[in-house]
This record gives C-alpha cells, structure tokens and sequence, in this order.
C-alpha cells in the first residue's frame, strides 16, 4: 500500500516540474515577443523590460539543467527547444549590444550560439517532418553569422556560410517552400559582405590576416601637454545607410558596418562560466561607458530618421556631441531659385516605402517643389543647439557645405568627394572610398593605389609608420593660427580625434594622387579647414609619399620635389 502511495508522490513532484517550466516558457516567449513593441530609440524605457526577460530566461535556463532528466521523460523535451531557449538567450544579449554599444555583450551572444552549435542541440531538426523547425535553424545560423561578422571571426564565417548553404541545400530539396530565393539571398548577401575588402593582408604562408579596425589602446595620438581643446565627449551617433546598390546583410551596408566599428573599442572578453551565462546582473555592466551609444538606420524614412534625431538630441547629456553619420545616394536640387536657403541645395535620399497608396507610388508632386524625400540641411538646423558633428558620404555631400552655425555650439561636417575617377567609381558597390579611409586609411589607401593584397610584415611596418603621420597631423591642427574652434573643441574625444586625423590624411592622399584631377573629387569641410596648415602641408605630402614609396607604389603620386627637373 505505501509503495503505492510513494510511487503516486513521485508523479506529483515530476508534474509540478513540468508545469513550473510551461510556466517559465510561457512567459519568457510572452515577454520576449514584447521586446518588439518597445520603442528603438530612447534609452530609458527599456531597461527595465529586459531585465525582467533576462531574469526569466535566466530562471527557464537553469531549471532546465537542473530538471533535464524528468523533463526528457514526463514532457518530451527535445534538444532543439534547449535550442531555441539558447539562440533566445543570443539573441537577447545581441540587441543588448545594440541597445548599448558595449561590445562585450556581442561576446556574450557569441558564447551562446557557439554552444548551439558544439552541442549540436539542432542536429535532429532534420529528421523531423516539420519546415518551421528548420526555418528556426537557419534563423539561427544567419543571427550566428550576423555576431561574427561583428566580432571579425570571417574563419568562422566562411565555415558558417558554407553549413547553411548545404542546410538551405537540405531544406529546398525535401520541403517544396516559397522561401528558397529568399535564403538563396540571404547566402550571396554574406558571400558578398565578406568578400567587401578591397585589400587583404596576407601571412608567410599565404592565409588572410583578420585586422581588426575598433579603436585600440595606442592607436590615438595622445594630447600634448598643455593643449587647450574641448571637453567635449561623443555620447550619441546615428549611423544612417542609404546607398542604393551597396553590399548589405541584415539590414547592415558595409558603410553602416565599417562605421559601426570606427566608433567602438575593441570588445573585452568576459569569460563568462556556463552557470553565469544568462544573468545579467547590474554590477557586471562597465562602470563606464566605452563607447558613444548608438542607431543604426538601415533605409530609414524621413519621419523615422528625425524622430531618431529628436530623442537623442533630448537625451544627449551635458557636454555631449551627437555624431550624424549620412551614406545616402544624393539628391540634386530641380532648379534654382533667386534666394538659396539651406533647403535649395538639395540633401541625401530618405526612404520612400511608406508612400506607396494601393499598391501604387505616390505621384511625384510639381517639379519646382522641394524634394519630400531628403534629408536637407535645414533639417539638421535645430540640432545645432548642441554640439553636431556630421559625416555625409554621398555624391550631394556638399549640399551641407551651406551650413549656418546658428547658435555658435560646435559644429563641423566632414564631407565626401561628390566624383571619383572611374576606375575608383567601379568599387563602390563594396563601399565608398571616403568611408573607407575614416575606418582604415591602410586600406583605403592601398585600394586606391590598385593593391589587392599586402604582407603581413609591411602592413605593420606600415601601420607603424602611419601612427607617426597621426601624431604630426594632431600637431598641425591643434597648432594652426588660423583653424576654427569647433575642429579644436571636438578634439578632446579620441573618437572624433580619430576621425579628423584620418579625414586630413584622406584629403592629402587624394590631393597627391594623379587619378584625382577634380576638385570635386576631393573630401571638403565646414568650416573649411586652413588647407596650407593641414591638407596641403608641406610635411604631410612628404609623409604621403613616404608611404606609396614604403608600398612601392609612388608613381601614382605627384612629387614635387621631382617634378622640378
């Protein structure tokens, strides 16, 4: 009779067991699918919602670990749901990330999806006769993918790439789906984003080199002493892409990827313990934030992209600066008018989706109107009540040349060629020039020079040199009589020192390349900057030539020292 009884305790106890983890899957899916209806922008609101759905996925995690055996044999628990609550898990930590721009979260999903994987926890999905699972599981490998990009793992990229290939492979042939061009996309968009650098830097045994171009410690010519410049720190930056035609994947453009990573240091890894994983306590978050937070716009409408600029404007905490990063396709003004305000030099494209009414595009409104769709410069006006610093990367970039500093803060924009020579125009599906040299003026510079590949030993050697060019161009800006404040006030930040620097030596490189005759082809700036102090010194142009002779590509280069005889 006892034993009777005893073996009906333990069906009791196992029950409760099962019903406490329906519970906890139940809400971790309820309060992960409210993680969509919170508002992208804005840095409040949210916090809260996620450390809620941590705190459950945390819970769900560990209760399954803990219950495994009884939850195999009472519910049925299959690996691929461990799975699924793991890839969750990643996926949490990676809009995480993008909520705060800390890169050790991007490690944290990382350690995640990577047990996914070493733990085959998908593997049986193949064998069940169900498509939506194995949509899962190709969902997961393009979120894999997506983090490693980020992280420049492209070893393991390539190895991702080619298993989800033979997955979709598997997934076309036995199930007859509608959605096999669109995962056929999905693969050449990858494809095509690891194959965007135009350089590769190349070991002794012929494999590539990963280079990582995040700011390092050391990478930043230091202040000199007693240098009066700003306080001034970037908090914000909206990362704006609308190039039509560039290399994309996940609504990233290689433009909005390489800035992305001009703007972070590079990630420390938290070795995080399996136990750990999952928690997200609030002592582990960095004392400091690292990096300047920020939104990425892939296509955004007009409306979108200005209530993006409104909420970070309101949130920019004092002695801040807001950084507007463009690649947009330009848009030219239809005609002129007698009075040239800042909305009649046209601006760059914004999206149009939305005005699409049954099916059918808006018809085009009276030519002499302003153009609806584009970002003007007037529109950046009001934001000028604060620090702005603005990158536009576009062939109307000098539309924002007619900038009025109307409330004397800071402002500088930083402006691409409008031209390129054909055979530099023929690249830009892999991403602009311009932006290439603000994230790896190597690069950038031994792409323009024709190279597609350098040693290892010369491209630190390089490197090397380059750091020394840096430190001299900090010196010629900070030492110049004749330079606007507002180059001097963003100087304090090592971000935007960064960029300056990089943006001197990009316009003095093309100044001395002879495939660059035009002065549109030319980056410029507003203010302008003292071209005899910077651009066109007479030491920068030796360090140019110093560095095509280092590459052993100077005949590409104009040297006046030469063309004398």
């Amino acid at each position: 009779m006892t034993g009777a009884e005893t073996e009906d305790d333990i069906p009791l106890g196992e029950r409760k067991t099962v019903t406490d983890f329906c519970y906890l899957l139940d809400k971790s899916k309820q309060l992960f699918n409210g993680l969509r209806d919170l508002p992208q922008y804005g840095h409040k609101q949210w916090q809260s919602y996620f450390g809620r759905t941590f705190d459950v996925y945390t819970k769900l995690w560990k209760f399954q670990q803990q219950h495994r055996q009884v939850l195999d044999s009472r519910y049925g628990l299959k690996r691929w749901q461990i799975g699924e609550v793991a890839s969750k898990i990643g996926q949490l930590y990676y809009h995480y990330y993008l909520r705060t721009s800390e890169t050790s979260y991007l490690n944290e999903a990382f350690s995640f999806y990577s047990a996914i994987r070493q733990r085959s926890y998908y593997f049986q999905v193949n064998k069940e006769d169900r498509p939506e699972l194995v949509v899962k599981k190709l969902r997961y490998y393009a979120r894999y993918i997506v983090v490693c990009l980020l992280l420049n793992k492209m070893d393991l990229v390539k190895v991702l790439v080619k298993e989800l290939s033979e997955e979709i492979e598997d997934y076309t042939q036995r199930f007859n789906t509608e959605d096999q061009l669109e995962w056929n996309l999905v693969l050449q968009e990858v494809a095509a984003f690891v194959e965007a650098d135009p350089v590769v830097v190349l070991n002794d045994n012929n494999s590539v080199v990963v280079i990582s171009n995040r700011l390092q410690e050391g990478s930043v010519p230091p202040l000199e002493q007693g240098m009066v410049v700003g306080q001034l720190v970037l908090a914000d930056a909206l990362i704006i892409g609308n190039c039509n035609n560039q290399v994309k994947f996940s609504e990233l453009t290689i433009d909005m990827f390489r800035m992305l990573q001009a703007l972070e240091r590079e990630p420390v890894n938290l070795a995080t313990q399996t136990s750990k994983q999952g928690t997200l306590e609030p002592s582990e978050k960095p004392a400091k934030r690292e990096n300047p937070h920020k939104y990425l716009l892939y296509k955004p409408t007009f409306s979108q992209l200005f209530t993006f600029l409104s909420a970070s404007f309101k949130e920019l905490p004092a002695n801040s600066v807001l950084l507007v990063y463009l690649s947009a396709t330009g848009v030219f003004p239809t005609g002129h008018s007698d009075y040239e305000g800042p909305y009649d030099f046209g601006g760059v494209l914004t999206n149009t989706n939305r005005d699409v009414v049954n099916g059918e595009t808006v018809q085009k409104r009276n030519q002499a109107q302003k153009e609806m769709h584009c970002l003007h410069p007037g529109d950046l006006f009001p934001f000028t009540r604060k620090p702005l610093f603005v990158i536009v990367d576009s062939s109307n970039s000098t539309a924002y040349k007619n900038f009025t500093n109307l409330f004397g803060q800071p402002l500088v924009c930083l402006l691409s060629p409008t031209v390129y020579p054909k055979s530099v125009q023929d690249q830009s599906q892999r991403g602009s020039l311009f932006t290439l040299f603000l994230y790896s003026p190597l690069l950038a510079f031994s792409s323009v020079c024709g190279l597609n590949s350098v040693r290892r030993g010369l491209w630190d050697r390089a490197q090397e040199f380059l750091r020394k060019v840096y430190r001299d161009i900090g010196q010629m800006i900070t030492r110049s009589r004749t330079i606007d404040q507002a180059f001097l006030q963003f100087f304090g930040d090592e971000f935007l020192r960064l960029l300056l620097i990089r943006f001197v030596f990009c316009s003095a490189a093309l100044r001395l390349h002879k495939l660059f005759r035009e002065s549109r082809s030319f980056p410029e700036s507003y203010p302008e900057l003292p071209k005899q102090d910077t651009v066109e010194s007479s030491l920068l142009q030796k360090h140019v030539l110093e560095l095509a002779t280092m590459l052993d590509v100077q005949s590409l280069f104009w040297d006046d020292s030469l063309e004398a005889y």
